[in-house]
Parts: structure tokens; C-alpha cells; sequence
């Protein structure tokens, strides 16, 4: 991806290593504003389209949350039933319609390919949220930004990364993109911790190897790990042909501060995309573990406003022109401080 402006950010296919880079300099640069030490008009007058038609917190919020910092006004459309496709219209028309209200839009939709059709009938860039258990490109940005972030704290880079993947590989749209990006890396060294049936897709294993890194595929979660990342995934229930044969995996891998210590190095960074299921059946991640410093999944989630925030500015074209219309902020805010 070598233009951004006016381009649809549809798949993390649409990425090299220069795009990335591009992506992550930019987001650095909105760290002010989102920590509101100042703010920005340099999207004023323009409008968000946030269609998201599947269950959102995070990514719907941080959406809306990334315009707004950039001076941006957010409208939005929740749940399938709240919109015209309750009612059989085409995603072609709905685009059609909808980009005529908007200068940009998220979107997020239950089925695989569904942004993509959608993008097709917009008259105005189309950013993929998620699309069923296919990509969530912007999560894989954020995600991977958090891991740079991370390894630079101890004077690394990705390249040489040793990441463990545990938990839902086979629905968890977030480990498909994170995994696509990380290929595009040095010496990286994959291990997918899963039950079988919840394995990693075969086509993504080979795209691993292919690039010529390392894989361990296993479905035990015992020895001793020599990752720098452990990235937890949530059973993705809503993707399972029934709530019975979800059940029969949850809880399956759970991490709490003994096994962390049994397993893990001192330093391994733990990450999860959110939301983590708290329930005591699942319990996937402890909140035993929510003092231990190298929990990053809210560090994950603030990234994803910078992340955004610099997806925005690029496809729209104003990345250059956002200190330009600076505001002061006219209330105190200690937010970031603590």
C-alpha cells in the first residue's frame, strides 16, 4: 500500500513493511492529542460513518473516539435489526446510500468478504473493522505497534520476535491478521497453543513457513516457554455451530500469575484483543495478573486510538497538516500521568 489517500483499508494484504512503518510514525505523532495535551481541527466538518452490525465495545468506541481527537463528527448505526438490511437490502445499496452521508466509514459485519462488498458500491473510503472470523486489519496494526512498542522498551526490534499464540486459532480473526503482518518480518517464532479442533487455519501455517520462519504447533500449554509475547484469545462463541460445542473448550487455556510464572519468562509481554472472558467457566485471563507490568492489553487498547487516529489522517490525506490547526486544551487533564 503506497497511497493511502482516498484507498479503502480492507485486509493487512494491502501492507508492506514501508506501509507500516508509515502507518506507525504517524500514529507516534498523535500521542499529544489522544493524551489530550492538545488538540487538533484538522477534520472539522468532516463525518465518520460507524456501521458496525456485529457486537463492538473497543473498536467501536475507539473509532469514534480516534475522529473525534482529529475534529471529526461520528455517526453511527449499531446491530443488524437497527438498519435497511433487516429489511433486505443489498450491502451495494446500503453503501450507496450511506457514503452519500459521510466522508469516510468503519465498518463492521458478521460475514466473511462482507467490507469488501461493501466497499465496492462506497463513494467514499471503507475501513474493515472486522468481517466475520476473516481479518481485523486495524487490530493487527494496533496489535503489532503494541509489540513494537513493547520490544523497544528493551532496546529490540520484531525482527527475531518469539510469539505464543494460545487459545481460539481457528475463529480468532485477530491472530489470521496479526500472523499475515508478522510474516512480513526476520526470524520470527511462532508457537500456536490450541486444542485440534480449534487449531490454527492450515493456509496460515503455510504462509509461516513459507516465509521461512519457525513453527511449533502444539495442544499443551506446559514446559517452559521462551516467548516474548504471549497473545491470549477469547473463545469466540458467536462462531461456533452452537453454544454446546463452544462450551466444550472453554476455559481450556487459562493464565493466571502461577501458571504465568510456570510457563513464562519474567519479561514475556501478555496481550489479548479484548474483550477477555471473565467468567469463572473461562477465566482466561486472571485478575491475579492485572498488577503484573508486562499485562499490555490496555496499553494494547490506547494504542488502538493512535493507531486509528493515523489511519484516518493517511486515508483522508491530512497527515501533514494536523499540528496546523493545534487548539489548546482548555481543561485540565492528568490522563496518561498515572
Amino acid at each position: 500500500m503506497t497511497v493511502f489517500t482516498g484507498n479503502h483499508v480492507l485486509s493487512v494484504a494491502q501492507f508492506d513493511r514501508g506501509a507500516i512503518e508509515k502507518v506507525f510514525m504517524v500514529a507516534d505523532s498523535m500521542l499529544p492529542y489522544a493524551l489530550r495535551k492538545k488538540r487538533t481541527q484538522v477534520l472539522e466538518g468532516a463525518i465518520l460513518g460507524n456501521l458496525f452490525f456485529e457486537p463492538s465495545t473497543r473498536t467501536r468506541v475507539s473509532f469514534g473516539t480516534a475522529f473525534n481527537l482529529l475534529g471529526g463528527e461520528v455517526r453511527e448505526t449499531t446491530g443488524m435489526s437497527n438498519s435497511a438490511l433487516a429489511k433486505g437490502e443489498s450491502l451495494y445499496d446500503t453503501a450507496r446510500v450511506l457514503s452519500g452521508y459521510s466522508d469516510i466509514i468503519a465498518m463492521r459485519h458478521p460475514q466473511a468478504g462482507s467490507v469488501a462488498e461493501f466497499a465496492e458500491g462506497s463513494r467514499v473510503p471503507v475501513i474493515n473493522g472486522g468481517d466475520g472470523a476473516n481479518e481485523h486489519p486495524t487490530q493487527a496494526l494496533l496489535d503489532l505497534y503494541t509489540i513494537e512498542k513493547e520490544r523497544k522498551s528493551h532496546g529490540e526490534g520484531i525482527d527475531g520476535l518469539n510469539i505464543a499464540m494460545i487459545g481460539d486459532l481457528k475463529y480468532g480473526r485477530t491472530v489470521h491478521s496479526l500472523s499475515k503482518l508478522l510474516c512480513l518480518y526476520k526470524n520470527i517464532h511462532f508457537t500456536l497453543i490450541s486444542p485440534h479442533e480449534l487449531s490454527m487455519p492450515a493456509y496460515i501455517c503455510d504462509m509461516i513457513t513459507n516465509a521461512g520462519h519457525k513453527l511449533t504447533i502444539t495442544e499443551q500449554l506446559e514446559g517452559s516457554f521462551d516467548a516474548d509475547i504471549c497473545y491470549q484469545t477469547r473463545i469466540q462463541e458467536e462462531r461456533f455451530p452452537s453454544q454446546d460445542e463452544a462450551n466444550k473448550f472453554r476455559g481450556k487455556f487459562r493464565l493466571n500469575q502461577e501458571i504465568y510464572t510456570k510457563h513464562f519468562q519474567s519479561k514475556t509481554v501478555i496481550m489479548h484483543p479484548l474483550p477477555r472472558d471473565s467468567r469463572v467457566e473461562a477465566n482466561e485471563l486472571d485478575n491475579d495478573l492485572n498488577l503484573n507490568p508486562n499485562l499490555a492489553i490496555f496499553r494494547q487498547t490506547d494504542n488502538g486510538v493512535l493507531v486509528r487516529m493515523a489511519l484516518f489522517a493517511l486515508t483522508l490525506g491530512v497527515e501533514d497538516k494536523v499540528s496546523d490547526f493545534d487548539r489548546p486544551v482548555h481543561w485540565y487533564s492528568n490522563k496518561g500521568q498515572s
